[in-house]
C-alpha cells in the first residue's frame, strides 16, 4: 500500500461539480492499494500516518502530529500510485489491486486513521473522477509504502 501525503491548510475533492469530502489543518492522502495488500498493510500504514510529526511547533520545527494540532485527513483512493513506467511509455497498472479488494481496504485505512484519534476523517469517492484542490502548507509531501515499514 502507496501513500503520499500532502501537509494541508486546506483541502477538498469534488465529484461531477459536487464538494464530497473538505477539511482544514491536516493531510491530503492519496492512498494506492496494490495487490497482494490486506488489513495488515492499511493498519500499519494508518498508524504511521497518525503518529507522523510533520506539523511545526512554537519553535517552528516538525515536531507534532494530527492528534497534536487536531488535524483532519482527507483520503482519496488513487491507483495511479501503483504504476510501473519501467518499460515503455504508457505505465501499467498491473500491480494495481482490483477494486474488490481495494475499496475494503481503503475503508479499513479510513477506519483505523479513526481509531488512532484522528476525529475528522473525509473520503472522496471509490473509483469516481474526481478533482481534488488543496493549499499545500510547506510544500510538504510525503512518500510512504507500506513494505517499507517496521512492523
Amino acid at each position: 500500500m502507496k501513500a503520499i501525503l500532502q501537509r494541508v491548510s486546506r483541502a477538498s475533492v469534488s465529484v461531477e461539480g459536487a464538494v464530497v469530502g473538505a477539511i482544514d489543518q491536516g493531510f491530503l492522502i492519496l492512498l494506492g492499494v496494490e495487490q497482494g495488500d490486506d488489513e495488515t498493510e492499511a493498519r500499519v500504514l494508518a498508524d504511521k500516518i497518525a503518529g507522523l510529526r510533520i506539523f511545526t511547533d512554537e519553535n517552528d520545527k516538525m515536531n507534532l502530529s494530527l492528534a497534536d494540532i487536531n488535524g483532519a485527513v482527507l483520503v482519496i483512493s488513487n491507483f495511479t500510485l501503483c504504476a510501473d513506467c519501467s518499460h515503455g511509455r504508457r505505465p501499467s497498472f498491473i500491480a494495481a489491486a482490483r477494486p474488490e479488494t481495494a475499496e475494503p481496504l481503503y475503508e479499513f485505512f479510513c477506519e483505523r486513521m479513526r481509531a488512532n484519534g484522528v476525529q475528522k476523517v473525509e473520503k472522496g469517492v471509490f473509483g469516481a473522477d474526481m478533482q481534488v484542490s488543496l493549499i499545500n502548507d510547506g510544500p510538504v509531501t510525503i512518500d510512504i509504502h507500506s513494505k517499507d515499514l517496521k512492523r
